[in-house]
């Protein structure tokens, strides 16, 4: 007999690691995560944010907690993984959130800044699923990770965005994510991505206020942004049963803007 719907999507006894869970698309992902049923662990720099997020979950009945640390330093970057393990035991789905972002022309683009953008937005990934692999995932022969890219990693830029270090990472982003589906399937781990479209958070709040939510929904053809629901169903799918069959993949979720600008 097949499982239920809700059985595919229950994530009971699983246990989930967050990085930059404690706000904007990482807090809403840890939501329905832990609205499913698992165990969270989110990381960030700022303590501050994080025992903020982890109150808000707690009071949505989330069993919830946290690590301060930067996962753009390797050894930090271990460390979030081995008090996850510590703390929790297992590590069932990795959600690789944690990123940022740099606006300047390419030519006149800081180097510091490059390497700010890629330690976080690519070398991160690697560093925590490779800690979170081998020692949980591969040994139990199961795992999700889901890679949260970007659109902007589907295509170039014109005009207002001159974010050369955001897009090549987040390009970068999609094809370890399909690369390394290809080498840990064999382990039980589905590897996916999901791309957001534009959605309001404290990197993009510049970039609303000068251009304005109007002109940035009219690009899509939902003629909307991305509100704080929008990513929770399809994190759920790509970290459930419902989506043990899925990987290597990459999900826009944009409001159709990938479908009809060329990305």
């Amino acid at each position: 007999m097949s499982a239920r719907v809700q059985e595919l999507f229950d994530l009971s006894g699983q246990v989930a690691l967050v990085t930059g869970g404690s706000r904007g698309l990482g807090l809403q992902i840890a939501e329905a995560l832990g609205e499913a049923g698992a165990k969270l662990m989110l990381s960030s720099r700022k303590a501050a944010d994080l025992e903020e997020a982890v109150a808000h979950l707690q009071a949505r009945g989330i069993d919830a907690r946290w690590v301060a640390a930067d996962a753009a330093d390797e050894a930090q970057a271990r460390g979030i993984v081995a008090q996850t393990l510590e703390r929790l035991g297992q590590i069932d789905i990795l959600v690789n959130n944690a990123g940022a972002t740099w606006g300047a022309p390419a030519e006149s683009h800081p180097i510091e800044a490059w390497d700010k953008v890629m330690n976080l937005n690519v070398r991160s990934l690697f560093v925590i699923s490779q800690e979170a692999a081998r020692l949980s995932m591969i040994p139990r022969r199961h795992g999700r990770i889901i890679n949260v890219a970007s659109i902007a990693g589907l295509a170039g830029n014109t005009g207002a965005m001159k974010t050369i270090a955001y897009n090549t990472s987040k390009g970068a982003a999609v094809n370890f994510t399909r690369a390394l589906a290809g080498e840990w399937g064999e382990h039980g781990i589905t590897v996916n991505a999901l791309a957001p479209g534009f959605f309001p958070s404290k990197m993009t709040q510049g970039l609303l206020a000068a251009v304005g939510e109007e002109n940035m929904a009219a690009h899509a053809p939902l003629r909307r942004i991305g509100d704080d629901e929008d990513l929770k169903g399809a994190a759920l799918l790509l970290a459930s049963r419902a989506g043990k069959h899925i990987t290597g993949q990459i999900l826009a979720v944009d409001g159709g803007v990938s479908a009809v600008h060329g990305a």
